[in-house]
């Protein structure tokens, strides 16, 4: 290394300098040839390349598009037929074993029992169950009639397992000659009057019951509408024999509501679905007008027989089996048609997509390409002339900026080095931070090096500063936490005895947080002097939102309980009043009694909450599975049920949240309903604060020291009667 005045021969900055100058020779050359031999080669190719594809895209966009379009229709169409027949199968299957069951009960009618039936009963709309409706005139009690009803009653339990066997099933029936009409369905509401009256109905009048009659087998119906729900749909039915004479006619129904909802949903511009029935006439289709409109069945036209020489042959052939895709023309239109039966009715479903929509995207390929074919090649030709004067003035400048550059970034390299050593070696204890200097701002690995130093002696210094700001803010919350654990134990009723004054009754309740607050509550309060309102809790979710939550459902829920109601009343007026202000989208589960001091009487309701526990004044305690709603604050609109429970004076009741029986143990195990119920009948007799006393202290030697991740609550009331009695009354 030699020294020239301020020149340093063979040193760092020299080396730099001979580096930058020698890479810039290079890159310079190979750039210029490299591209002059780019340019040429690329400017040939583009042209080859465009008239081959050009020519390429002609010929095959169309017959890829055919072929596209006619594999997608088939399979597609082809998929929805056997869906379809699948769902007529199986309708076929159920009505022949309910016949083939039928045949058997009439041909042997003494080797059977004479079993119940029943007529409809409002208070059972919505559960599936058999029951008898008769023609006008028709008198159940005469004894013929009876006995063949008995008789046929055997099939009650065999409709109710079919009915279920699908979710489209209307139902399933036998009807016989005399006009009575067993039918299994979950809507016996249907079957009465806007003024409550039971309506009569003579299955001897519908179109199944003739049809399966006059053709003494099994039959499919046209689509008809139902006679007590008005939905569409079809009935399967066939008549049953016992020594040549006509016994009775046993069939089922489907919805095909589903069905109409999908193919009106098919059409898209000039694309569509339609099924065709065994008549040639069009049953569902999106299409308003045309010969693809649905039209009634006196109406509508037979499209084996129209006027359109090539669907009626298209349509006959779709009707006997599956069809490749065809060309039809209507009305001036070319549509590429495809069809696929349902062998079990003998209907066929039919895909239609116009010729103009299938030609339509090859159009605008070959419209596109070459336009953007023109655009690259004129923008392409510019820009390789621009580019040429730009690069040559940019090398230019950037060959005297780089030597220029490495002059001075050379000088700069070891000056800050050397000032980084000493600033290092003068670190000590009582002064940790190593701090950035203008003298270390070289824009490369220098700067980052002195950078890194910084920052790891300032995060130092930070983060003992942070260590004290942290367990401040710990204290702090603590505080807050403390408090708010007053405040949410202060709202829930806390005062023993609750109601000094009143002998008919006693209560209590108890809540434990899994943490500093938690999210369920309990509450109890008379709403007047003979009624006594009872609410058990448990919002989702655990720590202050649910906290929060909880405090805001409580007041709502007493607030709109006061005002007077029935607890399904109040349940629904509270999820109307969260729903309106639900943006965090929480939901709590709510149990609510109303218990009438005076008689007994309790009326509860349900909202996605545990199950509640009764016990009678001589019994031990029994879990009561009532039907739960919705929970609060997770759907608008939602309704409730309630149900009523007789208390006599010395019963009790035992509510509680999901935090009792989903106790978790070391061993991941859950407490269970079956040991709550235990420890509730240790002392059965027990007043309800030792009721609760003997369910946590279950609860504590079985979870023993696994943490308790799920808030704790519990209510009890035992009720003593009008004067406080503790006989039966």
């Amino acid at each position: 290394m030699k020294r020239f005045k301020n020149l340093v021969i063979g040193g760092i900055q020299n080396k730099v300098f001979n580096l930058i100058l020698i890479t810039v020779i290079l890159l310079t050359a190979a750039y210029l040839g490299v591209s002059a031999y780019h340019s040429n080669m690329l400017s040939t190719l583009a042209n080859e390349s465009s008239e081959k594809q050009q020519a390429s895209i002609e010929k095959i966009t169309d017959t890829v598009m055919d072929a596209v379009v006619e594999r997608s229709m088939g399979r597609t169409t082809a998929l929805q037929a056997y869906l379809a027949n699948e769902l007529f199968d199986g309708l076929k299957n159920r009505v022949q074993m309910l016949g083939d069951y039928a045949g058997k009960l009439f041909s042997s009618p003494e080797a059977y029992p004479r079993m119940p039936y029943e007529m409809p009963d409002q208070s059972k709309n919505g559960q599936v169950v058999a029951q008898l409706i008769l023609a006008d005139g028709v008198d159940a009690g005469e004894a013929g009639l009876k006995d063949r009803l008995g008789l046929a009653a055997n099939l009650s339990d065999m409709m109710i397992s079919l009915f279920g066997a699908s979710e489209e099933t209307n139902s399933c029936f036998i009807a016989l000659p005399d006009g009575a009409f067993l039918v299994t369905d979950d809507r016996s509401a249907t079957k009465f009057d806007e003024s409550g009256s039971l309506v009569h109905y003579d299955p001897r009048t519908r179109p199944w019951y003739q049809q399966a009659v006059e053709k003494g087998g099994l039959i499919f119906t046209d689509v008809e509408t139902d006679a007590f729900t008005g939905d569409i749909g079809i009935v399967c039915a066939m008549p049953v024999y016992a020594d040549g004479q006509l016994t009775a006619v046993v069939g089922s129904d489907l919805f095909l509501s589903s069905m109409q909802d999908y193919v009106q949903s098919s059409s898209e511009k000039e694309n569509f679905i339609c099924v065709v029935n065994s008549n040639g006439h069009v049953v569902f289709s999106p299409q308003t007008e045309g010969v693809f409109q649905v039209l009634p069945a006196g109406s509508a036209q037979d499209l084996r027989s129209g006027e359109n020489a090539a669907l009626a042959a298209f349509v006959k052939e779709a009707l006997q089996g599956r069809t490749p895709m065809r060309l039809v023309e209507l009305d001036g239109k070319g549509y590429y048609m495809t069809g696929a039966p349902m062998e079990t009715v003998g209907w066929t479903v039919i895909s239609v997509c116009s010729l103009e929509a299938v030609g339509q995207p090859a159009a605008m390929l070959r419209q596109s390409y070459t336009q953007i074919q023109e655009e690259t090649s004129a923008a392409y030709l510019e820009s390789t002339h621009h580019s040429r004067n730009t690069v040559t003035v940019l090398l230019l400048a950037v060959t005297a900026l780089m030597l220029a550059g490495a002059l001075i970034l050379s000088s700069r390299i070891v000056k800050p080095l050397n000032t980084i050593t000493k600033r290092i070696s003068e670190l000590s204890e009582t002064n940790l931070e190593f701090k950035m200097e203008d003298a270390y701002r070289t824009g490369d690995e220098v700067e980052e090096l002195a950078q890194s130093f910084a920052n790891i002696s300032h995060k130092t210094v930070e983060y003992l500063d942070t260590v004290k700001r942290v367990t401040a803010e710990k204290e702090r919350i603590g505080a807050e936490l403390s408090l708010a654990t007053q405040i949410q134990a202060a709202m829930l009723p806390h005062i023993v005895p609750a109601f000094p004054d009143r002998k008919d009754f006693d209560i209590i309740g108890s809540m434990d947080p899994a943490k500093e607050v938690g999210g369920d509550f309990y509450d109890y309060f008379l709403v007047d002097d003979d009624h006594l309102c009872m609410v058990i809790a448990d919002v989702s979710g655990k720590g202050v939102p649910a906290a929060l939550f909880m405090m805001a459902s409580k007041i709502i829920l007493q607030s709109v309980a006061m005002l007077g109601g029935s607890p399904a009343e109040i349940l629904t007026k509270t999820n109307q009043a969260i729903c309106s202000n639900n943006e965090a989208e929480m939901f709590v589960t709510v149990w609510v009694g109303m218990l009438e001091l005076s008689t007994g009487k309790l009326t509860c309701s349900n909202a996605g909450h545990e199950y509640p526990v009764f016990k009678r004044p001589d019994g031990n305690f029994e879990l009561y599975k009532d039907r739960h709603g919705f929970v609060i604050g997770g759907m608008e609109g939602a309704k409730y049920k309630e149900y009523e429970i007789q208390l006599k004076p010395g019963a009790k009741l035992f509510v509680y949240t999901d935090g009792v029986p989903e106790a978790t143990n070391e061993s991941q195990e859950l407490f269970g309903t079956g040991r709550m119920i235990d420890a509730l009948n240790q002392q059965p007799g027990a007043a309800p604060m030792d009721v609760l006393k003997n369910v946590r202290q279950a609860v504590d030697s079985f979870v023993l020291n696994a943490e308790q991740f799920d808030d704790l609550t519990m209510l009890c009331l035992e009720y003593k009667g009008p004067q406080g009695a503790g006989e039966e009354g």
